[in-house]
């Protein structure tokens, strides 16, 4: 479990040349997906690159191109089941090209670079599929039977229909966040004509402006600025893509220059929670649990999100922070030390499985509840629906670096035996639910439905985003 931003995510730095400012959320169980008929002729049918940026949020077999005309010619490229980056393909019923990775991954943390360069005029056949990860080429493969000579590929051929997020075929539909996708047909580039090594950190890849590259007839550039049209393609060839079941809700700000905290399903012991929605919904099990913590540890600063409450059985919720890792199902937040959960039923504040201090009121399915870790002062706020318990006077916290894992985690646990519930967070990169406010940290970043400043304890304290710049800033 990560403590910082690891360190293949773009923006361990506070500031890049170039900035990103959208990705795109899908979510598997919505079957989202867009796609186009290539109705021209390519550039070339033999020879393209495909770009994107990728952070993960289910661990499913997902496809990030593909094309499917029939089960006899068919093609996709993405992850398989296991966490390999792979590419398939079938032309005339017949596996023509069957590449895939050692390497695993599943980093749900973190924003991967994936290229794949598809030339299959290259005399050697080790040249003709090539993929870039963050910056660097793959040199390890488990499976590598490429395609023939002059093999033209199914994902850039004249007549089919291409498809970001799934191959019409078995319902592989990619699970998590893309951004900067591009296609440049014609074309086999490598890694640098899409990112490059940070100049100050130089072991962090980061992306570049791509806007100035030749996509030929059929390339295309989706940066999803656009919330009401995010398959519109911006590199002027008009190869705009049409979506299913994607809505503007779907656009976010979590991207590759700017990665947000969301929830950790790696770090789910003893919990059984299912995580959806780009790791921002949490469906807690019936049954005992141990507490669901977010992604960014945090050992310094004043932090804020928000979590609502959309399904609740029962008032067994506790929502909070915690730097204590599970050991059991029986492991409730608050119950151990270096645990503070705020509980719904009384709206007392729990830790050291104590009886509970009084702090504030008891919060409801479909409120609101803001929670804000000062560590500078090490005390914690709550909030419900804007308004502040507890008069505005924090809980003291025992200091991250005297803590078990010497950083604290955004955490949410629910215990009942016969009921669930559903929590939807915001770390102000996407949210679940609607956010009408739009309410900023003092650093312009995040979207939130209520303030993150506060006045409490006779003094007024700016509290921010979860994100890899106020990280690098107070983190």
């Amino acid at each position: 479990m990560p403590l910082i931003l690891p360190g293949n995510v773009a923006t361990a730095t506070a500031s890049t040349t170039y900035e990103v400012a959208n990705s795109c959320r899908l979510e598997d169980g919505d079957s989202p997906h867009m796609q186009r008929s290539i109705s021209a002729s390519p550039t070339n049918e033999d020879k393209y690159t495909f770009s994107c940026w990728v952070k993960r949020g289910n661990l499913v077999e997902g496809v990030l191109l593909g094309q499917y005309s029939n089960s006899s010619n068919r093609a996709k490229f993405g992850f398989d089941s296991n966490g390999k980056l792979e590419y398939f393909q079938v032309n005339s019923g017949s596996t023509s090209a069957s590449v895939a990775t050692t390497q695993l991954f599943r980093d749900v943390s973190a924003w991967y670079h994936i290229v794949l360069a598809y030339d299959s005029t290259q005399g050697t056949a080790a040249n003709r599929i090539k993929f870039y990860v963050n910056g660097t080429v793959v040199s390890s493969y488990a499976d590598t039977s490429y395609p023939a000579e002059n093999l033209d590929s199914q994902l850039n051929r004249s007549g089919n229909l291409q498809m970001i997020g799934q191959d019409a075929n078995d319902d592989k539909y990619f699970d998590g966040y893309l951004a900067e996708v591009v296609l440049i047909d014609g074309q086999a580039l490598d890694a640098t004509s899409f990112g490059e090594y940070n100049s100050d950190s130089p072991t962090i890849w980061q992306p570049i402006d791509v806007s100035g590259l030749t996509f030929g007839d059929d390339g295309f550039y989706l940066d999803f600025e656009d919330s009401g049209d995010l398959g519109d393609d911006e590199s002027g060839k008009g190869n705009d893509f049409a979506e299913t079941n994607l809505a503007a809700i779907d656009q976010s700000t979590d991207t590759c220059t700017l990665n947000y905290s969301v929830m950790n399903p790696l770090n789910d012991h003893f919990g059984g929670h299912t995580f959806s929605q780009g790791n921002l919904k949490v469906v807690a099990p019936s049954g005992n649990a141990a507490p669901a913590p977010s992604t960014f540890g945090l050992s310094n600063g004043r932090w804020y999100a928000e979590v609502k409450l959309t399904a609740l059985g029962s008032n067994q919720t506790n929502v909070g922070f915690s730097a204590n890792q599970p050991t059991s199902d029986q492991h409730f937040l608050g119950q151990h030390a270096h645990q503070y959960g705020y509980y719904n039923g009384n709206g007392k504040i729990y830790n050291s499985n104590d009886a509970g201090t009084s702090y504030g009121g008891t919060y409801a399915q479909g409120e609101i509840v803001g929670m804000y870790l000062d560590l500078e002062d090490n005390k914690i706020y709550f909030s419900i629906d804007g308004t502040l318990q507890n008069s505005g006077t924090g809980h003291t916290i025992t200091a991250a670096a005297s803590t078990d894992l010497g950083a604290y985690f955004f955490a949410v646990q629910h215990y009942d035996n016969s009921t669930a519930a559903t929590y939807e967070l915001n770390f102000g990169g996407t949210s679940t639910f609607t956010i009408s406010s739009a309410v900023s940290d003092d650093n312009g970043h995040g979207s939130f439905e209520f303030s993150p400043d506060i006045t409490g304890d006779g003094s007024a304290k700016k509290f921010y985003a979860v994100n890899s710049k106020n990280l690098a800033e107070f983190g």
